[in-house]
Formats: structure tokens, C-alpha cells, sequence
């Protein structure tokens, strides 16, 4: 039942946070011939997935380091707060590619720079389970070759999803803060009563400051 709970986490994770990965892909075959159209999406999403994999074992490693996880879950908290803001694409210089490995190409390096999220999320809830993580990524290959409209008009009809990402992602940054070698330690002295809560006292920390944002955005508009 854990893992099925697990699984679900990161079906979650990676549908709200594959979203930029997707629109990268539709936006640098856009211009390719048909013929050579799937043929980029396939050999890029493939060799992006590869990296990934690559990606989510070295964190897996680094974050069994003390203090990196620590280091890691705040990185995590603010791409969730981050995550509810919104999202565009601008920060990585995509543009429509008129050759085949050109598209790749940028498909790879977008891939690379937004891929930081999803790999710090995996490798965090599942806590090196090497069977978790690789089934993690192979569900992020659909989302991926094949989410690009659902998951844009998804996250637009369904905006809860965002906050439900938000807060797993929120939770845990708060797991693997209470288990780094050494700062989970800490606050085990600190908080002898209250250090397991800090998981979800961080979910609903990140949750209530996007609807705060979100009112705000409003109250200006």
C-alpha cells in the first residue's frame, strides 16, 4: 500500500512538473517536415530520458551526502513555490528548429535545465529505491512524448492539480529534511515532539503562500 502511495506521488509529481517538458519538445519540431517531426520527439525524448536516468542516480548518491539533502529540500520547497506562479517557457531560449538534430539538440539542452525539479522530487520520495525511481522515470516518458495540449489544458481547467503537486513536493522536501544525516538530527533535538510533523506543517506553508499569491495576482488584476 506504501508503494502504490509512493507510485501516486509521482505520477502526480511528474504530471504537474512535465508540462515544461513537454511544450519544449512541441515547440522545437514544430517547424521539422512530418516525416522527421515524431522521428525528433522520439530520439529526443529517448536521449532526455536517458539523461534523466543518469541525473536521478547521481542525486540518489549526492543526497545520501550530509547537509546536500538538506540543501536539496530547500531547492525543492522553492521550485514548489515556484510552481504555482506563472509558468512559461522564457527562461530557456527554445526556438522552432528546421533540421532534424538541431531540434534535438535543443530539446536535450531545454531538457537538462527544467529536468532539476523532476529528478530532485523522485530521487527524494523514493529514498534510493533504485525499482522506484527507474518506474518513476518510465512514467514520465508518456507524459512527455504525449502530454504537451493535455497537460497544459489540464493544469488550466484543473488548478487544484497545481496546489496538490505543490504540496507533495512541499512534503517531500520535509522528509528529507528530517532524514539528512545531519540536520534531521538537529531537529530531532530541537523538536523531540514535533519533528515528524514538519513534513506536513511544510506542504500546508507552501499551499497557504500560493493562495496568496494567487489572490494577489488577482487583487492587481
Amino acid at each position: 500500500m506504501e508503494t502504490m502511495l509512493l507510485l501516486g506521488q509521482i505520477l502526480m509529481i511528474n504530471l504537474v512538473l512535465s508540462g515544461d517538458n513537454a511544450l519544449v519538445i512541441a515547440m522545437a519540431s514544430k517547424d521539422l517536415p512530418d516525416k522527421y517531426r515524431k522521428r525528433a520527439v522520439w530520439i529526443g525524448t529517448v536521449a532526455a530520458v536517458l539523461m534523466r536516468c543518469v541525473l536521478t542516480l547521481a542525486a540518489v548518491l549526492l543526497l545520501k551526502i550530509p547537509f546536500l539533502q538538506a540543501v536539496g529540500a530547500l531547492l525543492l520547497v522553492w521550485i514548489a513555490i515556484k510552481l504555482m506562479a506563472p509558468k512559461t517557457v522564457d527562461d530557456v531560449s527554445i526556438s522552432a528548429s528546421l533540421t532534424l538534430w538541431s531540434a534535438i539538440n535543443t530539446i536535450l539542452v531545454a531538457d537538462f535545465v527544467m529536468s532539476l525539479d523532476n529528478v530532485l522530487a523522485i530521487a527524494g520520495l523514493a529514498n534510493g529505491d533504485l525499482a522506484l525511481i527507474a518506474i518513476g522515470i518510465l512514467l514520465s516518458i508518456p507524459i512527455v512524448v504525449w502530454g504537451s495540449g493535455l497537460i497544459s489544458s489540464m493544469l488550466h481547467k484543473f488548478p487544484l492539480l497545481l496546489y496538490i503537486g505543490a504540496g507533495i513536493l512541499a512534503f517531500t522536501a520535509g522528509e528529507m529534511l528530517t532524514q539528512d544525516a545531519r540536520v534531521g538530527v538537529l531537529l530531532a533535538y530541537w523538536l523531540p515532539h514535533g519533528h515528524s510533523l514538519i513534513p506536513l506543517m511544510l506542504a500546508g506553508a507552501v499551499i497557504l503562500i500560493g493562495g496568496l499569491q494567487t489572490m494577489g495576482k488577482r487583487h492587481r488584476a
